[in-house]
């Protein structure tokens, strides 16, 4: 019915870039294989977004990037709630059992100590890159992250200039005098069930925000504030659930800002959006950074 695409067509879908082409839904499929013309159309669609976007971030007074899970995945960490999400094959211990019972603690260790090595060597990947150019460049002031990777923060954006709401898995603290410990100092520690600190004898685990655990009041306050301040905030990655962080793109778009969701899936705060772009956060942040600096 169709007949075949014309070379002159596949051409032009070769010179705007057949890497982006699936970035709106999934492939679609014709009585002669992949259609190049839909997907030339989807390709002209959404570089028609990104073209938009990228001038608003060039424009905007103060942009903030929101990070969730969907960023890291590409660099090999998974998730807590999709498909193959950590939760779909475990529960999580909540703070409370961890606090009183033993067995509680020694498989919560055993989990991180299991899962440790994956995230101390993953590395930043196009979406952090894409990120950390937009710092360098001046157009991104801070990420706000629910991610306790600190990959944002080795892809080269300083420390202070990242929020981390859920904490962090790249040190170990005390839960009761709050001392820091390197991941090597808890674990040449002897221990049945978990180690223990060396100041006040408190139980160790990981700088990050159990369930049952309280939200970091000074990271919770500092999220919001820059939200609100944000007359952008750049959504990536993140399914919007989790409150009381998913409320920061509320409080952006209450004070006047407009907000930008890039995930591979629709969240249930896209009403929200200006802007929702579909696909791999890698891809449309690195198009998106590489327009918005070129056009700087």
């Amino acid at each position: 019915m169709w007949g075949q695409v014309p070379q002159q067509l596949k051409a032009k879908l070769r010179s705007i870039g057949s890497g982006l082409i699936h970035l709106l839904v999934p492939p679609y499929l014709t009585p002669f294989g992949e259609s190049e013309i839909v997907e030339v159309m989807l390709t002209s669609k959404l570089q028609d977004k990104i073209e938009e976007l990228a001038s608003l971030i060039r424009s905007s007074r103060y942009l903030v990037a929101f990070t969730g899970a969907g960023i890291s995945t590409e660099s090999g960490i998974p998730d807590f709630r999709g498909p193959q999400g950590i939760w779909k094959k475990m529960s999580p211990i909540e703070l409370s059992e961890f606090l009183a019972d033993p067995a509680a603690r020694k498989e919560y260790w055993r989990r991180k100590i299991e899962s440790y090595p994956q995230m101390r060597d993953a590395q930043p990947n196009e979406g952090h890159r894409a990120l950390a150019r937009l710092y360098q460049a001046g157009l991104l002031q801070t990420v706000i992250t629910q991610n306790i990777d600190g990959l944002h923060q080795k892809s080269g954006i300083p420390d202070d200039r990242v929020i981390e709401l859920h904490g962090s898995n790249t040190y170990i603290a005390c839960l009761d005098c709050r001392k820091r410990f390197s991941w090597e100092e808890a674990l040449e520690q002897e221990y049945d069930d978990c180690p223990s600190c060396d100041a006040c004898g408190g139980w160790l685990k990981p700088a990050t925000i159990s369930f049952g655990q309280a939200m970091p009041e000074e990271q919770t306050r500092a999220g919001f504030h820059e939200g609100g301040r944000a007359d952008l905030l750049l959504v990536v990655g993140s399914t919007l659930q989790v409150y009381p962080a998913a409320a920061i793109p509320q409080a952006t778009g209450d004070s006047g800002g407009k907000v930008a969701i890039v995930n591979n899936v629709p969240t249930v705060q896209d009403m929200l959006a200006q802007f929702l772009l579909f696909g791999p956060a890698g891809e449309i942040l690195g198009a998106l950074a590489e327009r918005a600096i070129s056009q700087k």
